[in-house]
């Protein structure tokens, strides 16, 4: 059974969260329509670097360090939309689709934008459970979802210290 527990993660977004709103003055209030925009703006480079829309052309997707890369800046926003929720659920168990990749971002696209109209608990993790998913439909698995969130943290944190 695939499964990813989000435990640290949420603590970990805190944490960047708090020093984000200590440098640039805001709160999780302040920031809700562009944190969800965000998440919406990542998602589609993600798909970008997925290349899976592109019938045009016959090159394939980035690659994997740059598609993970992607992956863990919408898990970012997505993890910090849930803090002021305080969402109770932890643990996912991962299901691949078998949709097509693009229907899949068009679905995602849609459960994003449901949280605009009903920013609760019960929409919140609707939209993270698929976004889960989506990993396995391009190839990472739970460890890496873990380990390129930890690793773009860390991008993100520097960023802070150095006025990005």
């Amino acid at each position: 059974m695939n499964k990813v527990n989000l435990k640290e993660l949420y603590l970990l977004q805190a944490d960047l969260d708090k020093e984000i709103a200590i440098n640039h003055n805001v709160s999780y209030e302040s920031t809700f329509e562009r944190r969800l925009l965000a998440l919406i703006i990542e998602l589609g480079e993600l798909a970008n670097e997925t290349r899976c829309f592109k019938y045009w052309s016959n090159k394939g997707p980035s690659p994997k360090e740059i598609v993970m890369d992607e992956y863990a800046d919408g898990l970012h926003f997505l993890l910090s939309l849930g803090i002021p929720l305080k969402v109770s659920k932890q643990e996912y168990e991962l299901h691949k689709s078998s949709d097509d990749l693009t229907h899949q971002f068009h679905l995602m696209y849609e459960k994003a934008l449901a949280l605009r109209e009903h920013y609760d608990e019960s929409h919140y993790l609707d939209a993270m459970q698929y976004y889960l998913n989506l990993a396995l439909s391009i190839d990472m698995s739970s460890e890496e979802i873990i380990s390129s969130y930890k690793k773009k943290l860390s991008v993100n944190h520097k960023r802070q210290e150095t006025n990005y």
